[in-house]
């Protein structure tokens, strides 16, 4: 039988070290929201490949649509022949979108799909200023880690990074960020460092991903509209890991007031193939011309396929108010527990729908204690649930399972996350 030990020496050995796994875990198999390895030892996935399952693995419909697909042809180019396809999906993210009279245009990463909305904010706008907010996850490539708001891993090292993006804070009550601080930051740097007829947008995710699960404020929302308004600068918000039913909504955005220019997608949109996308306003994505816009494998036949699946499963199941229905529980849990033994080291709880997260803390309950993650990460594996942590502190844990878990799983791994807590931050020190 091969070892989880085995392929993590033939990892170390033949896979470049700057790729980072969360587990030493080999995924064997997995249905939904389960996961075998390749020992046969059985997980609770509260990961969802990083909020991209969010139609469960293995989902039925999505694996008969590729496979239909793959019959009749896997690749063409879009640029070469085009599909139905993919004009179809685009149609169907044009009338979901929070921005009337919208437009498409489908790639292959959340990288790339940010990369082209800057693209198409600059071509349409003229200018070259791009802002974003501290602690703020937008890519890996050059131009999208410089708009990401946290050096590590992701930006150290790795510079010099694009000219003309400029960060602001990103208002975090519990950590002391207010509203106000942030859009006095924000009007100084109009004043001291870029123009704002410089700017030709403004980038920010409605809930922080890897930044720590944080939430844009309805006030930030609006203000970042009304000034976006003022000087002409494009409003993108980023969608990639809130999208297609994670936060109780279709889209993070559909939570706000305010709607934004274009947003990016990816992620759940075709539920673990290689598909992302930009949607906005007509006028603004019509600015490139052609030619302008494209990748060889930009809106593969196959991630379109995947992708109509996933939004055929979000409408049958109804898994927007299924999210809401996850997160509730989720989020009653966490502070019951918190309450009731109050010597757990749970700080901050948060979330919207089934996009949750929890700090770990220090004894007087705010200071961030990211050196226990690691121990509650590994503890709650060892007793078969996986974990991701995240933040620019390094002390949230941010629960992400299938929307389609069943309710039962859920407890059961709600159940291994109470353990693990009291075993690593309870049991130990009575001892």
């Amino acid at each position: 039988m091969t070892t989880n030990q085995q392929l993590l020496q033939r990892r170390e050995a033949a896979v470049a070290r700057g790729v980072a796994s969360a587990h030493p875990v080999f995924a064997a198999r997995a249905e939904n929201a389960e996961l075998w390895d390749v020992e046969g030892k059985h997980f609770i996935d509260f990961t969802a490949g990083i909020a991209v399952t969010n139609t469960g693995h293995c989902n039925v419909a999505l694996n008969q649509a590729v496979a239909d697909q793959m019959m009749r042809f896997s690749h063409t180019a879009f640029q070469v022949s085009p599909y139905e396809t993919y004009i179809s999906l685009c149609e169907r993210l044009n009338q979901a979108a929070p921005t009337q009279d919208a437009k498409s245009v489908l790639f292959s990463t959340g990288a790339e799909a940010v990369e082209n909305a800057v693209k198409i904010a600059r071509h349409y706008t003229g200018r070259s200023g791009v802002i974003s907010f501290t602690g703020g996850f937008h890519g890996r490539s050059l131009l999208t880690m410089g708009l990401t708001g946290k050096i590590l891993p992701y930006k150290s090292g790795f510079g010099p990074f694009p000219n003309d993006i400029y960060h602001v804070p990103f208002p975090v009550e519990v950590h002391g960020v207010t509203v106000e601080e942030s859009l006095t930051a924000l009007n100084k740097l109009f004043k001291t460092d870029i123009e704002a007829t410089k700017v030709a947008a403004i980038i920010l995710e409605p809930v922080q991903g890897e930044g720590g699960f944080y939430q844009a404020p309805e006030a930030l929302m609006t203000a970042l509209r009304d000034i976006c308004d003022l000087h002409g600068i494009v409003l993108i918000f980023d969608e990639i890991q809130t999208g297609f039913g994670r936060t109780g909504k279709l889209f993070a955005s559909d939570h706000f007031s305010v709607k934004p220019d274009l947003i990016t997608v990816a992620k759940a949109l075709a539920g673990g193939f290689p598909l992302s996308g930009v949607v906005g306003k007509r006028e603004i994505m019509d600015s490139p011309g052609p030619g302008g816009l494209g990748g060889t494998y930009g809106g593969s036949p196959i991630g379109c396929a995947a992708a109509h699946a996933v939004l055929d499963e979000i409408e049958r199941l109804d898994l927007c108010k299924r999210s809401e229905h996850i997160g509730e529980i989720i989020r009653q849990r966490l502070t019951k527990l918190k309450t009731t033994c109050p010597s757990l080291p749970i700080g901050d709880v948060r979330g919207l729908g089934a996009m949750s997260a929890f700090e770990l803390v220090e004894a007087d309950g705010q200071t961030s204690a990211p050196e226990l993650i690691g121990r509650l990460v590994v503890q709650a594996r060892e007793q078969g649930l996986l974990l991701l942590s995240c933040g620019y502190w390094g002390n949230t844990i941010r629960l992400l399972p299938p929307l389609t878990i069943e309710d039962t799983k859920l407890m059961k791994g709600l159940d291994i996350l109470e353990s693990a807590l009291l075993a690593e931050f309870v049991e130990k020190e009575e001892v």
